[in-house]
């Protein structure tokens, strides 16, 4: 269950530009490219993290989410930098490697936020090194796919709704913006590495990005669960609970959330070539579930 196993093996050509076959040396030169030469280069060190007022700074501390939010970054970097080594292509090398580099700095910004507002983390967790470097990467991408377009259509939320500042809003836009680059090269990656496969090494590849996704969907099920409280903190959890449907979802029924996360996911994508697949395994989901909603 790849995230374009549907896909023809011509892309559309678009805007009169030659048409590009799926696999070949030019898909992979301009996955590789769009990643690189979109890149960013903010330091979070230096960010001007905006003074909050009272209420929003209760919002921003109250969130639950802030542990898992690092974790989840702190792997992300690893799986992608063990996979980054791993690869002999050196385009390839350098477009991964930078992906991750810029997970960890995720991390960093995270970080820096923390402490500026002075959220207290648990300790962290050791980030071994994965054993299987293009699993772990597998499930890394198959969790942004997931995690970033939901994130889109609630971090437009957020900034309609006030739930923080405009000047938080736009502090994060950034690394929303990267999550978008970055699963775009996961799609793109996934469509040229299974070309590059011998028949059986393809169903293989196939079979385990089945397991990979519906993996990552328990996964996200499960820290869904550890967010709302399931370690005991109820307390928190009633108010993270109330704070958000009062403050960030007002009037807003889950279907016109799910049509804003596919609005704002189109957005996002549009930036970049459109010569290039888009994810479309959560999206084509999210319209299904449309249908009978």
């Amino acid at each position: 269950m790849a995230d374009q196993s549907s896909a023809q093996p011509i892309l559309s050509t678009g805007e009169g530009r030659p048409a590009l076959k799926l696999g070949s040396e030019e898909h992979k030169r301009l996955f590789c490219r769009m990643l690189l030469d979109t890149h960013d280069p903010y330091r979070p060190a230096v960010i001007p993290w905006p003074k909050l007022e009272e209420e929003a700074f209760k919002r921003l501390t109250g969130l639950p989410i802030w542990n898992i939010a690092v974790q989840i970054e702190g792997r992300a970097s690893i799986a992608v930098r063990t996979y980054g080594e791993a690869v002999s292509d050196p385009l390839l090398k350098e477009a991964i490697l930078m992906d991750g580099g810029e997970e960890a700095r995720h991390k960093e910004v995270l970080s820096k936020m923390v402490a500026f507002y002075g959220i207290t983390l648990d300790p962290e967790p050791p980030y071994p090194a994965p054993r299987d470097a293009e699993w772990a990467f597998m499930r890394t991408g198959y969790a942004e796919c997931i995690d970033s377009f939901f994130a889109f259509g609630l971090f437009d939320v957020a900034r309609r709704s006030g739930f923080f500042p405009e000047a938080l809003v736009e502090t994060f836009e950034p690394v929303i913006q990267e999550e978008a680059r970055h699963i775009l090269f996961f799609v793109n990656w996934l469509a040229w590495h299974r070309r590059q496969l011998s028949w059986p090494a393809r169903l293989w590849f196939n079979l385990r990005c089945v397991a990979c996704f519906l993996g990552r969907i328990k996964g996200r099920l499960d820290t869904a669960r550890e967010v709302k409280g399931s370690q005991g903190d109820k307390k928190k959890d009633q108010n993270f609970t109330m704070t958000t449907s009062k403050s960030l979802a007002v009037d807003m029924k889950v279907p016109d959330l799910m049509r804003l996360c596919l609005a704002e996911n189109d957005r996002r994508m549009a930036k970049y070539d459109s010569r290039l697949l888009r994810p479309v395994l959560v999206p084509s989901l999210v319209k299904l579930a449309l249908r009978f909603l």
